[in-house]
């Protein structure tokens, strides 16, 4: 007879995990707090315009792929999706740009082009990228940190052999300033601190193996937007006879002698031989688990940043941006330490402007697009967010307006605002922090919740906030980790 399985919360995280369970035999319920499946992987239409809401980022798609082979479907069937060339448009205030090309090559030549900086010091920085990064993350991304086993690997004897590489004695911007002297490059390569809601400042060097996921495998987009994703992987997990159950919040999860017995929600208990909670490590603990001792370490280590979203129904088309744009700020050291010693948002921020309608036209009317524009800002801590929006919006106003040469405010058609305190009230993310804990510092890896309990048998963690990190595909491996952790069920 199949065991039972009981995954709190739908986010990709949550849905990855519930068709491995049930791939290996569990008769699986999903029980969702909300109206539908995702996360903050939703998506909305306003007046004619299409937005995705969450993620607008998508790399390493084989792990998605993964989860139809693993039972028995072709990926091709359900979920398809495009490699992009350029990945992303950079502006700096200077006035220079850059695209940054999908083949390496190209993009070491256009860097070299644009500003100057030698195409040969790009090709070797990435292929050092790379190199750490084939080298590390079977280790480091793919397992448990928290298993024994995973030492005793043999991918441990490559990961070993990268460590005097790893920038682990310095921070990201320290390693990037000492191999590039133009401080744009610099700050191009610092960004992808944000990737897991991190201070390049403070962040380790390691992080600058995430370059090689956009630059060398590159980014994609998935045909129906970054919504396709989940919508794709819930259409699986049904066929495989997992049940969603919306509207449903687990109150608690219960346990008896040291073990899980299933949750509880307002309809009543449920029975379980395994629970995976997909909620944020610090409200599982502090809501579902109230009676159980918590690792009040983990839980009490410094918040990710979060972010402040508009989206925005622009009536025009602008030529010179693509999918991925990047406007930056004039001082970027100041920018985060405005977020992350004062809590608050710097006055000239880097804005990120996502246009799906780049390249799905259906995602906006004829002539206008699809415009979300997103602000990195500290997690909630009880700021006044509606000061700081309303001033904020203003900035990115004038900053987009400034550097695109038009005036942007008679543009918009129509507009909505996600903020962190809307990020936490909808997707129970701790403070409104995007990826769980911050990585700034250099054992951050290691400090991160594992992905399961070590005093209670049969709970599981999976999502953003545990191991191995927030973003798409690191919530797509830790599902692959509880996966490979939870015991084979009988397959009646």
């Amino acid at each position: 007879m199949k065991k039972t399985a009981i995954v709190v919360g739908s986010g990709i995280g949550g849905i990855a995990a519930a068709i491995r369970l049930a791939v290996k035999g569990y008769q699986v319920t999903v029980l969702e707090a909300n109206t539908t499946f995702g996360g903050k992987m939703q998506q909305f239409n306003l007046q004619g315009y299409r937005f995705d809401a969450g993620p607008s980022l998508f790399t390493l798609p084989h792990l998605v792929d993964e989860l139809f082979t693993l039972a028995g479907r072709t990926p091709a069937s359900y979920f398809r999706y495009t490699r992009l060339d350029p990945v992303t448009h950079y502006f700096w205030p200077d006035g220079s740009a850059l695209k940054a090309y999908a083949d390496p090559a190209q993009f070491a030549e256009e860097a070299e082009q644009q500003l100057g900086v030698p195409a040969k010091a790009v090709q070797q920085a990435l292929a050092k990228s790379a190199r750490l990064y084939k080298g590390t993350a079977d280790t480091f991304l793919h397992k448990s940190l928290h298993k024994a086993g995973t030492y005793l690997s043999p991918d441990v004897l490559k990961a070993i052999g990268c460590l005097s590489d790893l920038g682990l004695t310095t921070n990201m911007h320290a390693a990037n300033q000492k191999l590039f002297q133009d401080p744009r490059f610099v700050q191009l390569l610092d960004r992808f601190a944000t990737y897991n809601g991190s201070d390049p400042y403070q962040a380790p060097g390691t992080l600058n193996l995430i370059p090689h996921l956009e630059h060398n495998i590159g980014a994609f987009y998935p045909k129906g937007g970054i919504y396709a994703i989940a919508a794709s992987l819930v259409k699986l997990a049904e066929e495989l006879g997992v049940t969603f159950r919306y509207n449903e919040q687990v109150t608690r999860i219960t346990t008896a002698a040291g073990a899980v017995t299933g949750v509880e929600t307002h309809n009543g208990a449920y029975q379980a031989a395994v629970v995976v909670s997909n909620m944020d490590v610090v409200p599982t603990y502090r809501k579902l688990l109230p009676d159980q001792p918590a690792p009040e370490k983990t839980l009490q280590q410094p918040r990710s940043s979060s972010a402040l979203i508009f989206y925005w129904g622009i009536q025009r088309a602008f030529p010179e941006l693509h999918l991925h744009n990047i406007f930056f700020s004039q001082n970027y050291k100041e920018e985060f330490e405005h977020i992350f010693q004062h809590k608050t948002i710097a006055p000239d921020p880097t804005v990120y402007v996502n246009i799906s309608s780049k390249l799905d036209p259906t995602d906006a009317p004829a002539g206008c697009e699809n415009w979300f524009v997103m602000v990195n800002v500290p997690h909630n801590q009880g700021q006044n967010w509606q000061q700081l929006i309303a001033a904020t919006r203003t900035a990115v106003l004038n900053k987009l307006g400034s550097m695109l040469q038009v005036p942007l405010e008679p543009l918009i058609a129509c507009e909505q605002v996600l903020d962190p305190l809307l990020i936490e009230q909808q997707t129970s993310s701790f403070a409104g922090a995007l990826y769980g804990s911050s990585s700034n510092n250099r054992m951050a890896a290691f400090l991160r919740h594992p992905n399961f309990s070590g005093r209670i048998r049969g709970l599981y963690f999976c999502g953003g906030s545990v191991h191995p990190g927030g973003g798409i595909p690191l919530c797509l491996l830790s599902a692959k980790i509880v996966g490979e952790l939870v015991p084979e069920s009988e397959k009646a």
